[in-house]
């Protein structure tokens, strides 16, 4: 006597069809992390994958930590500097302006995804839950390495006047614009002093943040290519070379002035700050884009050798 099949054909295809469903929702569903900017000109904006276009790409939002200058240095050591922007794409940097952008964990949660789920804030949602906060009141649901917006480390933006990654160096990627108690929304906008414009490739640009506490001393720092729109006229208006920023919380005469670089921090080589001890309030020294090491929040207008009138 024959025996009875364990499934008839129709369970058979039945289970084919729930699994085939159960792992085109797992593979669709946004993997999560920490905060990256989503904008025009981005590199690695739809990951690093030769031919993929990748609707739920969060790899250049992922810190960086205990790397080598090689590799840290725009995102390398995942190939992001590989995976350029389309041909003719930009982000626009409007001189004497305002700059929008996404800050956001994963491109899902952004306007640059196929299908995005927007939110106030950067990982898809309209409320900080509190399932996403850790005993010592870290917020980690998005892994924003703070507690509060107010404690929020600060973002900035700077700009090279240079038209490839391979021409960029810590002392010609001068800051332009910083933005305190960021990242927290998913919409952040940036004030632009009066730049020049950029050669005729377009300048590059980079955007960057190092967490104050609540977690590893990661780094972050991403690459665009930008263009300055309406920029200054006068061909006698330059950016001055950039120097390192210095830590200056308990003497501001110890500011460096003017021009200064993004924050290279955490990493095995090609730091260009280092701080030990604590601050005013008894915490750990961090660097951050803050009066601490000498940022004023907003357009960074002293970066310029010649006047911008």
């Amino acid at each position: 006597m024959p025996s009875t099949p364990l499934f008839s054909n129709k369970t058979k295809t039945s289970v084919v069809i729930a699994t085939s469903v159960f792992l085109l929702c797992w593979a669709a569903a946004p993997v999560k992390g920490h905060v990256g900017v989503w904008a025009p000109g981005m590199y690695c904006g739809k990951g690093n994958q030769e031919g993929v276009d990748d609707n739920n790409s969060n790899t250049i939002s992922q810190p960086m930590h205990n790397l080598t200058r090689s590799d840290w240095w725009f995102h390398h050591h995942d190939s992001c500097d590989q995976f350029p922007p389309p041909v003719g794409e930009f982000l626009e940097i409007p001189s004497g302006g305002e700059l929008t952008v996404e800050l956001a964990v994963n491109r899902a949660f952004t306007t640059r995804s196929a299908h995005p789920e927007l939110g106030e804030f950067t990982n898809g949602k309209n409320q900080m839950g509190p399932d996403g906060i850790s005993d010592e009141g870290c917020i980690w649901e998005p892994n924003i390495h703070t507690k509060s917006e107010l404690e929020a480390a600060g973002t900035a933006f700077a700009i090279s006047y240079v038209d490839s990654l391979s021409r960029v160096t810590p002392e010609n990627l001068v800051v332009f614009s910083v933005l305190y108690h960021t990242p927290w929304r998913r919409l952040a906008t940036y004030s632009v002093p009066k730049l020049p414009k950029c050669p005729t490739g377009g300048c590059i640009c980079a955007w960057g943040w190092v967490p104050n506490g609540c977690g590893t001393d990661d780094f972050y720092m991403q690459g665009f290519r930008c263009q300055v729109t309406d920029p200054v006229k006068s061909a006698k208006v330059m950016v001055a070379k950039a120097k390192p920023p210095v830590w200056c919380e308990d003497d501001l005469t110890k500011c460096a002035k003017g021009s200064k670089q993004l924050l290279y921090w955490g990493q095995q080589d090609g730091n260009n700050v280092a701080v030990e001890g604590q601050d005013l309030d008894g915490n750990a020294k961090r660097p951050g884009y803050n009066f601490k090491m000498g940022f004023a929040p907003g357009a960074q207008n002293d970066i310029f050798v010649g006047s911008v009138l």
